[in-house]
């Protein structure tokens, strides 16, 4: 039997290559999805821990001190441990000023999330490696020269003269990229040596002063594969160094940079990550659910096609068991072997992508290779193979059921009588209305509730259910739609009119095939409903995020508590640079911030708090700020607090605190928000109770388009390089606009790979019309007697094909736009209302690939039965 199957499958090669194509793009499908679910988790982690790129372990927390740090270092399993130093500076070079953040150079440079462009990393004292960005803006190339200018303090604080100008000449050693885009929100880092850094920093420092904040350690182990070992070692050593020297050790964590990205991810979605987890092995079902479908009508074809082969084995002695394990053992051969070819085609598709997509301006670090793991390989051939015995289970049984005589004789067409069963009917109803109510019910739960986990876990469910009730009572309703659809085609005339009737001689295999594309149509119009609908809702999150696009301070790194006792001063922003910044080609408009020091008292509050305290019209903030949520307590008499500050200085939402300026004292009530300042904020009127002559210290700058940023930040970079004025230019719009770019990535490679699903049951429609073709070879023969051209019967299998394919792309289409609302809405829950939006552009692109495709689909099977003589067909068999 063995030999027959395999000689059967070698002269049934052509339909085989049908159902081999279903099962090749199915297991590329699967393949495809784990390795885009790794690509997806590991950039958009990558993304997030830029900072900590190459580290083993990062250490936060570590008190200030060179005991704490020795212990690290000296923890078992530790190689390196530097601390994660940034220093801002002030560089010159020509007429050209740039206020630029300084990372310490680590011991490994593995570490550094920036790649060398040009030249080298500092290798000695003196030397720094500059942005590409800013080395041009200086006008520097690795060998050049520039000029860091910075102040030290010599001697008491409190004397007016304790603070001198140094100018020091750097060598330019090279020039820096930041890929992962670590940096972007600061303008990107340039890199000096630590011994720099720290005697930078020392210079800021009173005589026997000591640092206090905490710092992060990047750490290298001698095996990165013993994490666990060297965590616990770390953590012993600073608790026991701690303990001797009497700090504090509240804040210590000892976290890999995938935990760190895993938490930051969370926070950002509300801790609904499941776009890195559930989200994957729905795509892997849906893959293997429609291509089973598929193969399960590929394999009737191939039945139908050896009636009489197998009728004839029957009378020649075969048994029942000896048919169906030859269909069987086909269906695994086939199954295997095209398995092989999908796992293939798969990985270098992934790598094709990969390759392309690096090579685009993406913004999105991608890696060079995917990763082959055990999964990706064993998956896709296993559940190829399975799903291919699966499919090919009920065409086994069909094989065995025909007497061998009544098979012998010609077969009569196919009926349209035989129907499904009540119980069915029943069933599907039953969980179709229960799965609904859940969905609805998840939605509600999230958005009205407030409980984003348990609505989108009880959302999921009813999605499941109610798609679940739609596949199986889809024999009932579905041939019904075809028909009412039928009926209105049929008014074009006799060919449309015989097409419409003959998508109802087998109800169950019009059902299958179109349930088929409508499985797929229904997931794609899904995740873009959701997507768009996502984007608009992500961009609502993101505004409340990074509210002001961008930043230029000069108060940035100045000490509040020295500006209000007056022992520094802060530099005014430059009048000129208001017009110059507002003149950049992309920014729509400017606001003035201007600032002073002033103490804070109230209960509760550390005696001698000092803070800045900047003044700002509503008014003034809405043309600059992307969402005013943040600032809308802001009112005469209030002070709006940022959640961070109000937590390091102890401060309270609704607090009474009274502020001292240089020229006034004021009563405020502190409202916290999530204002991303460091100041408290408060109206013009109440600045001027406290400094009338408040310098301009910030300018707030919004964009037309903040996707824009990256183009738009280096011109304001420039525009203030020229103004030689040591302000910061600090661009949240950068940061906001890679986040978008993650987002659209990851977005676009779900829906690319749903689009699979469409192709797998496009070529189901072709197996329909070429079983319809082969069941009514008789009927089309007496067609073509009576009169009816090769054109007609052509355009008639056109139209059927049409029909299957445009029915059940537009139930999807409906059927995505109602999934995808609701996900978005169970999804997003934790960001506010979910924004609903229908993707115009992509329904009417799947309306008409569907349509297009529906009628290729026919091209094959017309031919087929155009070319067959009415004679030969009307013979008898």
């Amino acid at each position: 039997m063995i030999r027959l199957t395999l000689s059967q499958m070698r002269r049934s090669a052509g339909r085989l290559a049908a159902a081999g194509v279903a099962i090749v793009i199915g297991t590329a499908f699967v393949a495809i999805t784990l390795l885009a679910g790794n690509v997806i988790t590991r950039t958009t982690y990558d993304s997030i821990a830029a900072q900590f790129t190459g580290a083993d372990l990062v250490v936060r927390g570590v008190p200030a001190d060179d005991a704490a740090l020795d212990a690290v270092r000296g923890a078992d399993g530790v190689a390196t441990a530097d601390p994660q130093l940034m220093s801002y500076q002030q560089l010159e070079s020509g007429n050209r000023t740039i206020f630029q953040g300084v990372l310490a150079e680590p011991t490994d440079t593995s570490v550094l999330p920036l790649e060398v462009a040009d030249g080298a990393l500092p290798d000695a004292s003196g030397e720094i490696a500059l942005p590409v960005d800013v080395a041009e803006r200086l006008d520097a190339a690795p060998g050049d020269s520039i000029t860091l200018v910075r102040t030290v303090l010599e001697g008491d604080p409190e004397s007016e003269d304790a603070w001198t100008e140094v100018r020091e000449q750097l060598t330019v050693s090279g020039t820096l990229t930041d890929p992962y885009g670590a940096y972007s929100m600061q303008g990107g880092a340039a890199v000096a040596s630590a011994a720099d850094i720290a005697g930078w920093d020392a210079g800021l420092l009173a005589p026997g002063e000591e640092p206090v904040l905490p710092t992060t350690v990047l750490v290298t182990l001698d095996d990165p594969s013993d994490v666990e070992s060297a965590r616990t070692a770390i953590t012993g050593a600073l608790t026991n160094a701690a303990a001797s020297s009497g700090t504090d050790t509240a804040g210590l964590d000892v976290v890999t940079p995938k935990e760190h990205a895993e938490a930051v991810a969370s926070e950002m979605t509300g801790g609904e990550n499941v776009m890195f987890t559930l989200f994957v092995l729905v795509f892997a079902a849906v893959a293997l659910l429609v291509a089973a479908l598929v193969i399960a009508n590929t394999f009737q074809v191939l039945i139908a096609q050896r009636t009489r082969t197998l009728a004839l084995l029957r009378c020649v002695g075969a048994d029942k068991g000896q048919l169906r394990r030859s269909v069987l053992f086909e269906a695994a051969f086939l199954g295997l072997l095209s398995s092989v070819a999908g796992l293939l085609a798969g990985v270098g598709l992934g790598q094709a992508a990969l390759t392309i997509g690096r090579g685009m301006d993406l913004g999105v670090p991608l890696p060079a290779t995917v990763t082959i793991t055990p999964a990706v390989v064993l998956i896709p051939l296993a559940v190829g193979t399975l799903v291919t015995l699966v499919a090919a289970l009920s065409p086994a049984r069909a094989a065995t059921r025909v007497a061998p005589l009544e098979a012998l004789r010609p077969a009569d067409a196919p009926s349209a009588a035989r129907g499904a069963g009540r119980v069915r009917l029943v069933l599907s109803i039953v969980v179709s209305v229960i799965g609904f109510a859940l969905l609805g019910g998840g939605v509600a739960l999230s958005t009205v509730a407030g409980e984003p986990t348990n609505g989108l876990l009880v959302a999921v469910a009813g999605g499941v259910l109610s798609f679940v009730g739609v596949l199986v009572g889809a024999v009932f309703w579905l041939p019904r739609v075809v028909a009412l659809a039928g009926r209105l085609v049929g008014m074009s005339g006799p060919t449309a009119r015989l097409a419409a009737a003959n998508t109802l001689r087998n109800p169950r295999r019009t059902a299958a095939t179109s349930t088929a594309l409508l499985i797929g149509v229904t997931l794609v119009g899904m995740m873009s409903t959701g997507a768009a609908s996502a984007r608009v809702t992500m961009d609502s999150e993101l505004d409340a995020r990074y509210p002001v696009d961008v930043t230029v301070s000069t108060d940035l790194s100045s000490d509040p508590t020295s500006v209000a006792a007056g022992d520094s001063t802060v530099a005014p922003v430059p009048s000129a640079l208001v017009g110059t910044v507002g003149d950049v080609a992309g920014v729509s408009h400017v606001v003035e911030a201007p600032a002073t020091a002033a103490t804070v008292a109230g209960d509760g509050v550390d005696e001698g708090l000092a803070l800045t305290v900047r003044g700002v019209a509503r008014e003034d903030l809405a043309s600059v700020m992307r969402s005013t949520e943040t600032v809308e307590p802001l009112a005469k008499g209030t002070a709006v607090v940022s959640q961070d500050m109000a937590e390091a200085w102890g401060l309270e939402d609704g607090q009474r605190l009274t502020l001292t300026g240089p020229d006034g004292t004021l009563q405020v009530t502190a409202a916290v928000t999530a204002l991303a300042d460091s100041a408290l904020l408060v109206v013009p009127a109440d600045l001027a109770a406290l400094d009338p002559d408040a310098p301009v210290t910030s300018l707030w700058v919004g964009l037309d388009d903040p996707s824009d940023a990256t183009s738009v930040v280096p011109s304001i970079q420039d525009a203030v390089a020229d103004t030689e004025a040591p302000a910061d230019v600090m661009g949240a719009a950068v940061e906001r606009a890679g986040f978008q770019q993650v987002i659209d990535t990851a977005l676009g490679i779900v829906v690319g790979l749903l689009a699979a699903a469409v192709v797998i049951a496009l070529i189901g429609v072709a197996n329909t019309l070429s079983l319809s073709v082969i069941e009514r070879r008789r009927e089309s023969a007496t067609l073509r007697a009576i009169g009816l051209s090769k054109g007609q019967l052509r355009g008639m299998l056109a139209v059927e094909g049409l029909l299957i394919a445009v029915v059940g792309a537009v139930l999807g289409v409906l059927l995505g736009l109602v999934y995808g609302w609701a996900g978005a809405a169970a999804a997003l829950g934790w960001a506010g209302s979910p924004v609903v939006v229908v993707p115009w552009r992509d329904v009417l692109l799947m309306l008409a690939v569907a349509a297009v495709a529906g009628l290729v689909a026919s091209v094959a099977p017309a031919r087929t039965a155009a070319k067959t003589s009415p004679v030969e067909a009307l013979a008898s068999e």
